[in-house]
């Protein structure tokens, strides 16, 4: 009717998913390695990736390079731990497939979410999906337990498993020493300084005061 007013439709309530420096929601949940529990990594860094679907392409080329990758994320002291809404027992066979056709053992857990709980609690899916066709997601977490990067994907484009290595060493990096990365770091490469905090520091950091680097240490 004219002139009467109408009532607006309440959006759904959506619990707001965990950000950059949040602490990291601990689950519980089986694994192809057995029962785990994310907290009990703590005092490891933690690279979670979610993927849509076993048995995919995509997914199963990342995994090959994960696989590939495993010592070196071991040198780094970081934890693999992968993520999808299939079955513990769809996840074995994909494992045993993997195996069995490119004889390639994968070497890291992968958690299953068939009621898709863990997939919401880090954002990854909102709570009102009824299927996991928008998780390709990344969270690495510090040995504290904060999220320290998160990063997304679409179902059709695979991840850079190397750019997850530097991510992790970039992120030390900038952890245990009072610098920051610049783009393209790997560990080797020269750092950058923090921004200057005053005028007299910036003259006396000299023209190139906004990016003054200084060599890796290697520490």
């Amino acid at each position: 009717m004219k002139g009467r007013m109408i009532d607006p439709v309440p959006l759904p309530r959506v619990a707001v998913p965990p950000k950059i420096g949040d602490a990291a929601p601990d689950f519980t949940a089986r694994t192809t390695q057995g029962r785990l529990r994310l907290s009990d990594l703590r005092g490891r860094w933690v690279l979670l990736f979610s993927h849509p679907a076993d048995f995919t392409p995509v997914c199963t080329s990342e995994f090959l390079a994960f696989a590939a990758s495993f010592e070196r994320f071991h040198a780094l002291n970081c934890a693999l731990l992968g993520l999808s809404v299939d079955s513990l027992s769809a996840h074995l066979a994909w494992v045993e497939a993997i195996r069995a056709q490119f004889g390639v053992t994968i070497p890291f857990p992968i958690i299953e979410d068939p009621s898709m709980a863990i997939a919401r609690a880090y954002g990854m899916l909102d709570a009102t999906a009824e299927s996991s066709a928008t998780v390709r997601a990344v969270h690495a977490i510090d040995p504290e337990g904060v999220i320290r990067a998160i990063i997304w994907y679409p179902m059709s484009v695979g991840r850079s498993v190397a750019e997850m290595l530097r991510l992790v060493a970039a992120l030390q990096k900038v952890t245990t020493e009072d610098v920051l990365t610049p783009e393209g770091w790997m560990p080797g490469c020269d750092t950058v300084l923090p921004a200057v905090q005053t005028q007299r520091d910036a003259v006396a950091a000299g023209p190139a005061w906004f990016l003054r680097t200084r060599p890796d240490t290697g520490v």
